[in-house]
């Protein structure tokens, strides 16, 4: 991912360095089961040990070192243990030990997903904590709402952030279980038979890295996990997708109930200078499409050639560290909007003034379907106040010849008030809210491994 679309902490994970200290990781774990096998004698464990600490405190496996042997072996983990070899000396011949290439990339995968996932977790708790407090500020607001883009009825403003909170609160448990089903490794060799040592022992190493063993590999872990770890990222990039698609069409000159923060010395275009762009709503919108598109190509990754082929690696390399770092800086940037986000209040009540009371008429249908007239005769009497260009709609309403029979004076009032409207908002705010605790309570992170 280009850096303008990058954090540093989530940068950190997929740096080049990093990853080869995943992979020595990955490499000690396996050499210090082998120590508890009796296959690498004590004496020369502490001098491999001690090797590696000193290779650590220098700063780890140089990139540079590697990418020099790539150039020539044409192999990544060769290049990789060949500079390890040159950093710690003879001792180094225990590390790759009964090892295939794909168990140390796939078993360290699995670890730096798990720690992009964390990263991302916070991420959603942050924006969680700002969807709550909007939720809280703007549940008496009163604002048309509106389907097909146009006036709807009556709702409240706060439902709007509510909803979202809602939403990715179950991005947080999609996310959470995508995590659990990443947490797998495999140690099982060329094609997976555990061909040098028992599965037991793989499931031993793996224990010792927080991971569970695969219970049936082939070369690689199965790429349905990736797929579904991607698509899991592509969801909440739909989420992040909708929110951003509501606050654009709020900031349309002709609505102006909101506009995103601008900081002093903002420009908003080049060429016009009273124009203050929806310009972060946007990027998210286009963050997103990115994020569908490498989910796509992660479920291409799925069918291999028997037990492996390697076409999924140079997706892989590409579309895992880009949907983690754009999902991050994605959610990052929805925050920001939100907790800047400027409500305009008397504009929106002007524009549910502006929808006037024929956004009751639905209540006016069903009142009179309950007092037994049919739903034909209720539509037809309820057009006809709507459509008389003359009088005030609820006037017209409560004088009607046969309506007025049917609804008493105080209940056509009721009906065409917004306190009638949005008297079971309270209700479903104490249920969101609630459950979300409560769930959290349950469930306040991910389970040990």
């Amino acid at each position: 991912m280009i850096p303008r679309y990058s954090r540093p902490e989530m940068m950190q994970i997929w740096d080049d360095r990093h990853r080869y200290a995943v992979w020595l990781q990955v490499e000690m774990a396996v050499c210090q089961e082998l120590v508890a096998e009796g296959k690498i004698p004590r004496r020369e464990w502490r001098a491999l040990k001690q090797g590696v600490d000193a290779l650590t405190k220098r700063g780890g496996i140089d990139p540079a070192k590697v990418e020099r042997h790539e150039a020539v072996t044409k192999h990544d983990i060769i290049a990789f243990t060949t500079t390890l070899a040159e950093e710690i000396g003879p001792v180094s011949r225990y590390v790759h030990f009964g090892l295939t290439s794909s168990d140390v990339v796939d078993t360290s995968l699995s670890l730096l997903i798990n720690e992009a996932g964390e990263i991302l977790i916070g991420d959603i708790e942050k924006l969680m904590v700002t969807l709550k407090g909007l939720a809280k500020r703007h549940q008496r607001l009163p604002t048309i709402g509106r389907s097909h883009g146009m006036f709807a009825e009556p709702t409240s403003f706060g439902l709007k952030f509510l909803g979202w909170y809602a939403e990715w609160d179950r991005n947080l448990d999609r996310l959470r279980q995508a995590l659990e089903r990443m947490s797998f490794g495999k140690l099982s060799g060329a094609v997976g038979v555990n061909a040098h040592w028992s599965p037991r022992f793989e499931e031993r190493v793996l224990a010792r890295l927080g991971l569970f063993r695969e219970p049936v590999s082939t070369q690689v872990v199965p790429r349905d996990r990736h797929a579904e770890f991607l698509q899991t990222l592509a969801v909440c990039g739909a989420s992040l997708e909708r929110m951003a698609v509501e606050l654009r069409h709020l900031q349309r000159s002709e609505v102006a109930e909101v506009r995103e923060g601008f900081a002093k010395g903002q420009k908003g275009s080049s060429a016009m200078p009273h124009k203050r762009n929806p310009i972060s709503s946007e990027n998210v919108t286009g963050a997103a499409r990115l994020l569908r598109a490498y989910a796509q190509a992660s479920l291409e990754n799925v069918a291999l050639w028997h037990e492996r082929d390697i076409s999924h690696s140079s997706v892989e390399r590409v579309v895992i560290p880009d949907a983690t770092l754009l999902l991050d800086y994605a959610i990052h940037r929805m925050n920001g909007v939100l907790a800047h986000l400027v409500v305009d209040g008397e504009r929106v009540r002007k524009n549910l003034e502006n929808a006037g009371p024929l956004v009751y008429s639905g209540h006016y249908l069903l009142a009179l379907v309950e007092a037994g007239v049919t739903r034909e005769e209720a539509y037809s009497w309820v057009q006809e106040c709507a459509l008389c260009p003359e009088g005030d709609f609820v006037t017209l309403v409560a004088t009607h010849p046969e309506i007025s029979k049917r609804l008493s004076k105080p209940r056509t009032r009721e009906l065409g008030s917004l306190k009638y409207v949005l008297r079971n908002v309270p209700e479903i705010y104490k249920r969101v809210l609630s459950r979300t605790s409560n769930r959290r309570k349950a469930n306040p992170g991910r389970r040990s491994r």
